[in-house]
Order: C-alpha cells, then structure tokens, then sequence
C-alpha cells in the first residue's frame, strides 16, 4: 500500500523538450508560430464552411468539426507547453495534469472517430453517387458528429475515472511536455495493471474499430474507382479521398504507436506526441486546402468580397 496518496502530491515537473534555455526561446517562437498558424488556419476553415453556400455538403461539415476539435485539441497542450519554456519551474498541478490527461484523451478519440466518419462519407459519396443525398442527410451528419464525441468523452471518463484511484509517491518527473496517460503509470507506486488493461483495451476499440471502417470503405472505393473506364474519372474520383487519406496516415501512424508502445521517456515518445499534438492539427487545413478547388474558390470569393467591402467603405 502506497504510504502516500495522489492528494498528498501537488504537483508533477514537466522536463519537456530541452534543458538548455537558448534552445527553450527557440523552441518557444517555433511553437508559437505553429499554434498562431493552427489558429488561424482552421479558424479560416470554419469560416469559410460556414460562409460560403457551395460548401454546405456532409463532407464540409465533417471537415469544419474536425477544424474545430483540431482548435480544441491544439490549445489543451500547445498553451501549456509555451508557459513552460519560459518557465524556470516547469511545474503542473495534479488536478491540471489529470485534467490535461483527460481533454488529450478525449481529444484524440475524437479525430480518430470524424476521421473514420469522413472515410464513411467518402464511400457513400464515390460507391453510391445518386444516393448520396439521402443517405448523408443532415439529421445523421449531426448524429455522426455528436456520437463521436459523446463515444470519446465516455472513454476518456472511464480512463481518468481509474486514473483517480493512482497513488503517486516521492517520483513527480514526467519526461514529456504535457500530460498524457502513459507518461503517468511510471510514476505510480500502486497497481496500475487495471489502468493500463484500460488504455489498452480503449486504444484498441478506438484503433481497431475506427480503422476497420476506414479500410473497408477504402477497400469499396478502391474496387469502385478502379470500375470506372475513363482515367479523368478515376483521378477525379480519387483526387477527392487524397486528402482524407493523409490526414488518417498522419494522425494513425503516431497516434497508435504512441498509445500502444510502453512508455520510454525516449526522443521517441516526444516526437509522435508532438506528429499528433502539434504537427497534425496545423497541417490539417493545409491538406484540405492545398489541392481542394472548392475551398481555394471559396476563399477567393471570400477575399473579393472583402475587398470589395473595404473599396466600397473608402467611396
């Protein structure tokens, strides 16, 4: 029995990216750079969604939620991480750690179920064109949208629920820039094989269920895109999931990794955090925008018509 409980510790020590405090302002401009860049680019995203008539479709909207919890997610870590580069104590509370523990959990539950539900609309829309409006009403996008989260925060709540019950002693280092789950189980000195049993069993539903609707919906788009006889179709066709597919690569590839691997405290275990935490939520928009004609002409009816209020006030 642990002779001392989580109450009794107040606080844990984030050691972060690097002791040397020239390289902490270094790193302290390139990240907030990154997070300005991710504000701004998904702030722009939800905007332009939510402005714009020609992006009204089930594929938008699923793309101006994942813009928004990309927001959410970025700002649960990056804040955090700029305070303690500049900080001589880089210090988190325990209610703060397991607050962060949870949002970062319910986060990525969160784009790893819109992630799978954008692969779902990807395939009504390539394998059944004429009924695609039917199908991805607006009644079931909302639904799809709010079951992701409600599944998410659920999960996350039973997670941190079990992580309450840690009892941390003497050991208060985590050697990671915010707090996330694994990085506690270290610094328990109490059982936590039913918390690992947990994450476990969570990172596994999340992985094995959202990744198996997206690979069979691949799998019917690919069958699909590879039936149709004119090359411009099947480019077009397949011009529509490259985005989406890259996100998924993205997000999955460190993402899983992370979760599933013991925690080391390595180089290793930072970058896939930062890939998910950081990188991910800033490029997101880029991916949806870079080679989407639809977004870049929405964004420049939106920049006329911007110019053209700012024309008409001068007159």
């Amino acid at each position: 029995m642990a002779s001392r409980n989580h109450s009794s510790i107040t606080e844990f020590i984030l050691l972060g990216l690097s002791a040397d405090p020239h390289v902490q302002v270094l790193l302290f401009v390139l990240f907030l750079i990154i997070y300005l860049l991710t504000l701004l680019g998904n702030l722009l995203i939800i905007l332009l969604i939510h402005t714009d008539s020609n992006l009204h479709t089930p594929m938008y909207f699923f793309l101006s939620h994942l813009s928004f919890q990309d927001l959410f997610y970025s700002s649960v870590t990056v804040p955090k991480l700029l305070e303690n580069l500049l900080s001589q104590r880089k210090a988190i509370s325990v209610e703060g750690c397991l607050a962060q523990v949870f949002f970062v959990f319910a986060t990525t539950g969160i784009e790893a179920c819109l992630l799978s539900v954008m692969a779902y609309d990807r395939y009504a829309a390539i394998c059944h064109p004429l009924l695609y409006g039917q199908v991805m009403n607006k009644q079931l996008c909302e639904r799809l949208v709010w079951g992701s989260w409600v599944v998410a925060f659920l999960d996350a709540l039973m997670n941190i629920l079990l992580a309450l019950n840690m009892d941390f002693c003497e050991l208060q280092t985590i050697h990671h820039y915010f707090c996330e789950l694994p990085s506690l189980f270290p610094l328990s000195c109490s059982d936590v094989s039913t918390n690992s049993a947990m994450l476990l069993c969570s990172a596994l539903l999340h992985a094995i269920g959202t990744c198996l609707l997206i690979f069979f919906s691949y799998v019917r788009i690919l069958s699909t895109i590879l039936s149709i006889s004119s090359t411009t179709g099947r480019s077009k066709a397949f011009s529509t999931c490259s985005s989406h597919l890259t996100a998924v690569i993205l997000f999955y590839g460190s993402a899983i990794v992370r979760y599933l691997m013991p925690t080391s405290g390595s180089p290793l275990d930072l970058i896939l955090s930062i890939q998910y935490s950081v990188i991910t939520p800033l490029v997101n928009p880029l991916i949806y925008s870079w080679k989407n004609k639809e977004v870049k002409a929405a964004l420049r009816r939106m920049m006329i018509k911007y110019l053209h209020c700012l024309s008409t006030e001068e007159i």
